[in-house]
């Protein structure tokens, strides 16, 4: 079976307050429970703010340290889901689930073969 990443975009800013976020946490904690139900689950987790981010550069044959994200943006990857899929077709399906009950946009990658360990 391929791997699919879905990455979970999420805006910039402070979380939603308790009576936003708890009821769509629930919604994700039923899709998880579905996608280890019927094995497709793999890993998960999720992400600090992008401000306690470290990005390492080469530059000149040196590597460079700089503090926050790698890229200034409106979102940010806030977390993500790596899932066991037949094609395609079913990773979407999967991650037509999880933007339903997220409400933030997921984007479905293919895993390169051969980039595990």
């Amino acid at each position: 079976m391929q791997q699919y990443l879905l990455s979970i975009y999420q805006p910039d800013g402070d979380p939603p307050p308790p009576e936003v976020l708890d009821p769509i946490m629930r919604d994700v904690e039923v899709v998880k429970a579905e996608l280890r139900e019927a094995g497709a689950w793999v890993f998960s987790g999720g992400l600090h703010p992008p401000s306690t981010a470290t990005v390492l550069t080469l530059q000149d044959g040196e590597v460079l340290t700089t503090d926050g994200p790698y890229v200034e943006g409106k979102e940010h990857l806030g977390g993500f889901t790596v899932i066991q899929a037949p094609d395609l077709d079913a990773a979407l399906a999967w991650g037509r689930k999880l933007a339903r009950a997220i409400t933030l946009p997921i984007e479905v990658r293919p895993l390169a073969h051969g980039s595990g360990g």
